[in-house]
């Protein structure tokens, strides 16, 4: 089956935004509900690095954030969806909208978790080949100066943010409309991450706009301790469900 994608002005991102916030506040307690409950589990993955000496693993895992957040926001989607036909969405709905499409939204969230974990084991290993006469665990008072100070610190941010920005184009290119094509349509994984990469290739230069505002926003969002990401992880994810309208006829 051949999804037909239209394109879209350059400034359309703005308008998925907006459209987005109407539904933040039209479904306000289920939408800052999955926000909290982000926000906590971010707040207890950062303990038990904390309790288990593993702090070096934050930075990673936090910008990998970036990677699995699309399947995050699945039960969003169905918020904004049946806010468009006029329903009025509960939050033990969306926590179930998921079984919409099962098995193609399980194959597409196992694709996500796997370049996750690629980003987090390169990350890992780009540490170990730049910083190989560091101690493998150093001590929280010493990662920051090895990491933004020391000589080989240009070149690894360099080549971290190089190849992180690449599997972040990947998975926004697979999943920038997939997963909301899964909550509402009965097709596979395939045909939704074809759709996907057409949308791209069609719209590239609002989905690059589109991008940018997703990681300045999450970005934002990350620096007050992950607070922020009580409201833009709702936001941008009833926007990207009318991303998914927008382009998709």
């Amino acid at each position: 089956m051949r999804i037909a994608v239209r394109p879209v002005a350059i400034d359309r991102p703005w308008a998925w935004l907006a459209a987005g916030w109407q539904d933040l506040q039209q479904a306000r307690t289920v939408s800052l509900a999955y926000g909290a409950a982000l926000v906590g589990l971010s707040w207890l993955l950062t303990l038990v690095l904390l309790v288990y000496d593993a702090f070096y693993f934050i930075l990673p895992l936090t910008a990998g954030f970036f990677l699995v957040a699309p399947i995050l926001a699945t039960g969003l989607y169905d918020v904004s969806r049946r806010l468009a036909a006029g329903e009025a969405p509960t939050l033990v709905q969306s926590l179930g909208a998921w079984r919409r499409n099962g098995m193609q939204i399980g194959w597409l969230a196992a694709i996500l978790l796997l370049i996750h974990l690629a980003w987090f084991r390169l990350a890992t290993l780009l540490y170990a080949l730049f910083f190989v006469d560091v101690a493998p665990a150093p001590t929280i008072a010493h990662l920051l100066e090895t990491v933004l100070f020391s000589r080989q610190s240009l070149a690894f941010l360099f080549v971290g943010a190089a190849s992180g920005a690449i599997l972040a184009a990947a998975t926004f290119a697979i999943a920038v409309v997939s997963i909301p094509m899964l909550i509402d349509r009965d097709v596979s994984a395939l045909t939704a991450i074809a759709a996907s990469l057409r949308a791209v290739q069609v719209n590239l230069r609002p989905l690059a706009l589109w991008a940018v505002l997703i990681v300045m926003f999450t970005g934002f969002a990350l620096v007050p301790f992950f607070l922020g990401l009580a409201v833009v992880m709702p936001l941008i994810a009833h926007a990207s469900w009318y991303a998914y309208k927008d382009m998709i006829e």
